[in-house]
């Protein structure tokens, strides 16, 4: 059965091959960032069957706030309610240390690029509700608008 854990140093290399592995969503710069970020804001694997087979990374924005910068399931396990797991016990660690509302950052429809449309039902299915369209977002290639997803996870008021 599949266990979520913090992410170690280690799994960097794993994580950046999930990437490799997912290059309808994914640029090529993106293994080098998430290498980079695993290991400078941390965050969680789901292993299952000996191995690491997804991954979510997140930065603290705050005391109160986060954002999701990177999550993924390997191709051969998308639809097997893994990513559904890692990010439920990411946002219930993120609860349970306070922070109030979580930000994701996922292709707006706009950009009419149907690989993108399971990925934005992910996230609007985990309770993220779309707050704004950025375009162009920096940091982020011409042409292609940012939605900009948060989910409250206490009141913030």
């Amino acid at each position: 059965m599949a266990s979520v854990r913090a992410a170690t140093a280690q799994d960097a290399v794993t994580c950046a091959a999930i990437v490799v592995g997912l290059p309808d969503f994914f640029t090529d710069d993106v293994p080098d960032k998430v290498r980079s970020d695993l290991r400078d804001h941390g965050g969680w694997v789901i292993d299952d069957a000996g191995g690491v087979v997804g991954f979510a990374i997140v930065q603290r924005r705050g005391v109160r706030a986060a954002e999701i910068l990177w999550a993924a399931i390997a191709a051969d396990r998308l639809g097997a309610g893994l990513g559904t797991r890692l990010v439920d016990h990411a946002l219930d660690e993120l609860s349970a240390d306070g922070v109030q509302i979580v930000e994701v950052k996922t292709l707006d429809p706009s950009a009419d690029y149907a690989p993108y449309d399971a990925t934005r039902a992910f996230w609007l299915a985990r309770g993220f509700l779309q707050l704004d369209t950025i375009d162009p977002l920096p940091g982020w290639p011409p042409g292609n608008p940012a939605a900009i997803l948060a989910v409250a996870l206490a009141p913030t008021r």
